[in-house]
């Protein structure tokens, strides 16, 4: 399990906990419901987005390890053409050179 997994795991836990609590005080009630989901909403948010930013930093650093310094001295860098919502064109709505 993932040290994200293990993070969003403790709070459904204890988000459960914590309501089997109120439950059994009798004070359990819909905005309790919503405020545990709420917690619970907010960390996982917070969990994915930091797995997300580690997976890109993580895939980035070996990334440039593997090229190392066998980086070609003449390697150019290409910009990817885009489709914006009228078709594959640039800014001007002129269309964009094709890559190859």
């Amino acid at each position: 399990m993932s040290v994200y997994s293990e993070r969003v795991s403790d709070v459904v836990t204890a988000t459960v906990e914590v309501a089997a609590d109120s439950a059994a005080a009798g004070s359990f009630t819909p905005e309790v419901a919503r405020a545990l989901s709420a917690v619970v909403g907010k960390v996982a948010e917070r969990v994915i987005g930091d797995a997300e930013l580690n997976g890109f930093v993580t895939g980035w650093q070996e990334a440039m390890a593997t090229l190392g310094d066998d980086t070609p001295a003449d390697a150019q860098v290409y910009q990817v053409p885009a489709w914006d919502v009228r078709g594959p064109a640039g800014r001007s709505g002129s269309p964009r050179p094709r890559v190859r």
